[in-house]
């Protein structure tokens, strides 16, 4: 039984972006759906679409690559994990490669940038960092 749903996610990200794949597919959850939505809007990820398939839920996800065929991220770090959770404030959020990065945190008000975060003044669990 897979335990970590947010590394399993990231790690099909990795893997499939360095076989040069398209489009990935994993079981679905809010939590990823809203990550994979971020990650979205933050320009890493293409498409995201959650559908069902014979009573289960699913996510797919495009992943982008540039003109040169290399994957628009370059990496994806999962940081709080189910054996350390990594909990900050609003006045310590982490600031990925001086702000050309995210950091996705799950905080009171759902699931959000740390750029959103921050604007909000609201901590939270820093689920990941990508860049």
């Amino acid at each position: 039984m897979m335990m970590d749903r947010i590394a399993d996610m990231l790690t099909r990200i990795r893997n499939a972006q360095m076989a040069g794949i398209e489009r990935i597919e994993m079981p679905a959850s809010k939590t990823l759906l809203a990550m994979a939505e971020l990650l979205k809007d933050e320009g890493y990820l293409g498409a995201v679409k959650a559908y069902n398939h014979k009573g289960h839920r699913f996510l797919r996800v495009t992943l982008r690559y540039d003109d040169e065929a290399k994957p628009i991220i370059r990496e994806i770090k999962r940081i709080s994990k189910s054996g350390r959770r990594v909990y900050v404030g609003a006045d310590e959020l982490p600031r990925v490669k001086n702000g050309y990065g995210v950091a996705l945190i799950s905080t009171s008000q759902g699931i959000m940038t740390d750029k959103k975060a921050r604007s909000a003044q609201v901590g939270g669990e820093v689920l990941c960092t990508v860049f």
